[in-house]
């Protein structure tokens, strides 16, 4: 069974910057292709960005492509996604995700947390 627990949720401007942290524990992370999502109220969950299980191959969604980053670190079993440039449309629940397919589809969810941009 896999945990996930994501971070660094908040409110800031428009402009500002944020950086999304995600714990794993209980599996192996470093096998997994790890992503993001995100989830604005009334729309459906949508692809952020997603890294290969070495980290050496990342992909975004054009929306967030040049302002937002996806990192993991394998030896402290940790994902992040550094935000910059962010923009009120950015403002949605961010969910961790542990074996992300290229359909978009994932096999474990984090609880999900907050970010909010506001004008």
């Amino acid at each position: 069974q896999v945990q996930l627990v994501e971070s660094g949720g908040g409110l800031v401007q428009a402009g500002g910057s944020l950086r999304l942290s995600c714990a794993a524990s209980g599996r192996t992370f470093s096998r997994y292709t790890m992503g993001w999502f995100r989830q604005a109220p009334g729309k459906e969950r949508e692809f952020v960005a997603a890294i290969s299980w070495s980290g050496d191959s990342t992909l975004y969604a054009d929306s967030v492509k040049g302002r937002f980053t996806i990192s993991r670190d394998n030896t402290k079993n940790m994902l992040y996604l550094q935000m910059n440039s962010l923009k009120p449309e950015d403002t949605a629940v961010y969910y961790c995700a542990l074996d992300v397919t290229v359909a978009g589809t994932a096999g474990s969810w984090g609880q999900g947390t907050q970010v909010t941009i506001s004008s």
